[in-house]
């Protein structure tokens, strides 16, 4: 059924004329203060013959005129909001990702939840091989985003990272080599971000792998989510691939 036809067959539902939703709409304008919200009866019979989306205002006016979620009356024109999570991914690429893990499928995490995009799945040559189950629920995923070189080229942009939420305490001390070194992951204001830290008056230290610069956080600025324990990353720069 098409759009306009839904939308009719909703109205028609709920026994609600044209002639009175236009009258809701004109209550609506008048407490607002502001015609945009105006839909004369004949505006939408035309709306409900065609599978052209209202305009924000008037989908404001019917959603409560017909007492549903915005999200319901979107469902009409293919848009799907809970798909939301998977596109910001996906129209933001250079972002770090958290990931989280159902029976099914890797997920991108809060704020909502989404299957890992097709793109990401293609390039995976083989099965992550930390499952979630009772017991491991410490156990989370992020996947790095391209503009993440904070750890390159140990951990290149677009690594698949595994860590655990369960050590979030910063360890310190003399490492023999780099290897050794603990990793973490790191929720910021604006992003989350994989490094090694350190603690310096009270401070969080980001340190980054090739150049050992550091930026520096005030606690209330940044979180430990948890300490690397693996990770698959390209051999190559994710622009080759």
């Amino acid at each position: 059924m098409a759009a306009g036809q839904q939308l009719r067959s909703l109205r028609e539902r709920l026994g609600i004329t044209v002639r009175e939703v236009e009258e809701a709409s004109r209550r609506i304008a008048d407490a607002t203060g502001d015609d945009r919200y105006r839909m004369s009866n004949g505006w939408l019979v035309q709306l409900e013959k065609c599978d052209s989306p209202p305009n924000l205002h008037h989908l404001f006016v019917l959603c409560a005129t017909y007492g549903v979620n915005v999200c319901e009356l979107l469902r009409l024109y293919g848009i799907n909001v809970e798909e939301l999570p998977e596109y910001e991914a996906i129209a933001n690429p250079q972002r770090t990702q958290l990931l989280s893990q159902t029976a099914n499928s890797l997920d991108f995490a809060p704020p909502g939840t989404t299957e890992v995009s097709p793109q990401v799945a293609a390039k995976l040559p083989l099965r992550l091989p930390f499952e979630r189950r009772i017991g491991q629920l410490s156990i989370r995923y992020a996947q790095l985003g391209k503009d993440e070189v904070t750890m390159c080229p140990v951990i290149r942009p677009g690594a698949i990272v595994v860590f655990d939420t369960s050590q979030t305490k910063v360890v310190t001390g003399r490492w023999l080599d780099d290897s050794q070194r603990p990793i973490y992951m790191v929720e910021l204001r604006d992003r989350v971000t994989c490094a090694w830290c350190e603690w310096r008056n009270s401070n969080l230290l980001i340190v980054n792998y090739r150049s050992s610069s550091f930026q520096e956080f005030k606690p209330q600025d940044a979180e430990i989510l948890g300490r690397v324990i693996a990770y698959y990353t390209p051999c190559v720069e994710i622009g080759a691939l």
